[in-house]
């Protein structure tokens, strides 16, 4: 069944949730689960939220609080993206040559642009997380972070989009690449959006806050699709994940 295998590929690659493995795997299949990808990401949100929901009862600093609850966020998908956003980094900064960019990106190693990619970004997250924590709301709060994790996810459908080609003919991109018609993009990041300005709005926060962080998140994720085809010739699997790593710290600086 259709939705049935893009509902597992999207669970059993997006987060580190044991799910059966899908029947088929196809290009078909490859873009149902990148628009579904917001919703795949429920366990990871759900995780985030208890925590800052925890967090807060329990008294905790907003720092710590939101510390712990990226944290859930990271283990949850087995820092996959953030793998991603150290080798799109370090591509980029290996050299103006494609192909060598490439190469530096299939090696598995982070070298310093990686490393210091990740700590500014995951330091982004956690400051805004902080920084929205320190509101009032217990409940309503922990939803406009579940809504939030879910929303940054949208970032994947993006850089599948039809019209953005892979980088490569091998890896995992190459599998989801091409494969989500642009109107299914836009109407991705409108429910998301709409999602994310009811949360932010039932949690005290303008509603056009809500609105406004899903399309400063869309422009951080378009900018970075941008460059990597600039660099590299297009996107690969590497490029998603830096898109959803730092769609996240869009949503959370813009919310803070």
């Amino acid at each position: 069944m259709l939705v049935r295998d893009a509902w597992r590929l999207a669970v059993g690659t997006l987060t580190a949730m044991p799910v059966p493995p899908p029947e088929h795997v196809d290009r078909r299949r490859a873009g149902v689960a990148m628009v579904l990808a917001p919703l795949a990401a429920l366990p990871l949100a759900l995780g985030a939220a208890a925590i800052a929901l925890l967090g807060q009862l329990a008294g905790l600093s907003h720092l710590v609080t939101a510390l712990l609850a990226i944290g859930v966020v990271v283990v949850g998908n087995r820092a996959l993206h953030l793998d991603g956003l150290a080798d799109t980094v370090d591509g980029m900064a290996a050299s103006y040559d494609r192909e060598r960019s490439l190469q530096v990106m299939k090696t598995g190693t982070s070298g310093p642009a990686g490393v210091t990619a990740i700590v500014l970004v995951l330091g982004l997250q956690v400051a805004g997380l902080a920084s929205v924590l320190a509101g009032e709301g217990g409940v309503r709060l922990a939803v406009l972070v579940l809504v939030a994790v879910c929303a940054s996810r949208a970032a994947l459908s993006l850089c599948c989009a039809r019209g953005i080609r892979p980088a490569r003919e091998d890896g995992l991109g190459r599998t989801f690449t091409q494969t989500v018609p642009p109107l299914v993009t836009v109407l991705v990041w409108t429910v998301v959006a709409a999602a994310l300005a009811g949360a932010g709005a039932w949690a005290g926060l303008p509603w056009w806050r809500g609105a406004l962080a899903v399309a400063v998140a869309a422009a951080v994720a378009g900018a970075i699709i941008l460059r990597a085809i600039r660099r590299f010739g297009g996107v690969t699997g590497d490029v998603l994940g830096a898109a959803a790593e730092a769609a996240l710290a869009a949503v959370l600086v813009t919310l803070a």
